[in-house]
């Protein structure tokens, strides 16, 4: 038979596409490709060193054998942001890439006239129900509101902006820095979350919504663990059961030294209705009421428990 191997000496044929290129020359006077390939690196290593764990438990640093890479994923980070918990690795007032898009939630009907006066001006979208475009959430007064559009708006790392930002924007016709009309705390750190890569609230949670839902419907529960990265459970999760005590993720915005972070799978009740459990841990299951959930969406961040 004939031999059709090729010799080791010969190049692959290319049967389609453009001819392969040589990389370009490394350049360590700080111009051409290697000062962005330098650049990314430096990116990519401040970002493994801020994350802390995935829904294993498991860091960064846990998956090389690497000794030198491991001593440099272990190295402290620099000017650490005490207000987040996690290390800054952009700029505050940086804006994410593409258009603005607003969203009014809770405004009157002359708040709202302002609000479509100030998308003409800065050639911005307004949108009246709620997507994943939005950029730019209003809300009327100084604190951060239980609406499904402001929920929505903080699990989605969208600015929460006091209406003073849009009477000082239509004063200047520019868009202002957001910073100084932020809603702080939970709405704040939903935004760093996002500008950070980090992962969702509810990353690695699953929920099963028990009986019915009044003050705040079960459609809109749903869509709100849907956009926190979490998942719902159509059957209610057994305590005993080998299935739920063998899943081993943990919850990422849990406290790191809390079991919490362990028991990711929460039964939520209606706060108004008769059932109020004896326990409120079981095993890996947590049974909590839909005000805690709530509350956890207007912090951002997974409240402790009773035990």
């Amino acid at each position: 038979m004939p031999d059709n191997r090729q010799p080791r000496n010969r190049q692959p044929r290319i049967r389609s596409g453009n001819e392969p290129r040589s990389a370009p020359a490394m350049e360590p006077d700080g111009r051409g490709a290697w000062a962005h390939s330098r650049a990314a690196l430096d990116r990519l290593e401040k970002l493994l060193r801020c994350s802390r764990c995935n829904i294993f438990g498991l860091r960064p640093v846990d998956y090389t054998d690497d000794e030198s890479m491991k001593s440099l994923l272990l190295l402290p980070e620099k000017d650490e942001s005490s207000s987040t918990g996690h290390c800054s690795v952009m700029n505050t007032g940086q804006r994410r890439d593409g258009p603005l898009v607003l969203i009014g939630s809770g405004l009157s009907s002359e708040q709202q006239k302002m609000l479509s006066e100030l998308a003409a001006i800065l050639k911005a979208k307004k949108c009246a129900e709620f997507d994943s475009t939005v950029t730019h959430v209003v809300v009327p007064g100084d604190a951060v509101q239980s609406t499904l559009k402001c929920m929505l708006g903080i699990l989605n790392g969208c600015w929460i902006l006091k209406f003073e930002w849009v009477k000082a924007c239509l004063r200047r016709k520019v868009c202002e820095q957001e910073e100084k009309y932020e809603i702080p705390e939970g709405p704040r750190r939903s935004r760093l979350n996002r500008e950070q890569l980090l992962p969702k609230l509810f990353d690695g949670c699953y929920f099963y919504l028990g009986g019915t839902f009044k003050h705040h419907p079960k459609d809109n529960l749903i869509k709100l663990v849907t956009a926190g990265g979490g998942q719902i459970l159509s059957r209610k999760p057994k305590p005993d059961s080998d299935v739920t005590q063998t899943i081993n993720t943990v919850a990422y915005h849990a406290r790191p030294d809390s079991d919490q972070r362990f028991c990711t799978q929460y039964i939520i009740y209606e706060d108004l209705s008769n059932y109020h459990p004896e326990r409120v841990r079981q095993g890996k299951v947590w049974k909590a009421p839909s005000s805690w959930f709530i509350d956890c969406v207007m912090s951002f961040e997974l409240l402790p428990l009773d035990s």
